[in-house]
């Protein structure tokens, strides 16, 4: 069964470096078997390749990894749609609304997050928190 939490795309990139002092912190998020969307596979995949510049064929495998390991969420029309409210209203990036959208439409009270606002509470819904400032 899922856990009532939703990862961002940058907590699922840190179990890629064991030597990172993040890399614990994440494993045990992600053995929770927390909700992504298709976004966070996405942006793993793209980061893999561009960023870290791995190849195609890893950046894959650690893309179904997550998919394995997490209850992945599609982005529907109803989503983008509230990710542009909360684009509008609370200033995120469109890709971080996305991220907020998604993990309030899977009914997730917690989106663990190390580039949004920590503590904030969108929609009386969803409480960001970033599990590397939490002990």
């Amino acid at each position: 069964m899922p856990a009532n939490f939703f990862v961002d795309s940058n907590i699922a990139l840190y179990i890629l470096d064991k030597g990172s002092p993040k890399f614990s912190k994440a494993k045990a998020l992600l053995v929770d078997r927390p909700c992504i969307s298709t976004q966070v596979v996405a942006e793993n995949i793209h980061v893999c390749v561009r960023k870290l510049r791995l190849s195609k064929n890893f950046a894959l495998a650690h893309a179904n990894s997550l998919r394995q390991a997490c209850s992945v969420k599609d982005i529907t029309n109803a989503v983008l749609t509230q990710s542009v409210f909360i684009f509008e209203r609370y200033g995120y990036t469109i890709f971080d609304s996305l991220i907020i959208a998604s993990a309030i439409s899977a009914n997730c009270a917690t989106l663990y997050s190390e580039d949004m606002q920590h503590g904030h509470v969108v929609e009386g819904k969803l409480t960001i928190i970033n599990p590397f400032l939490t002990s």
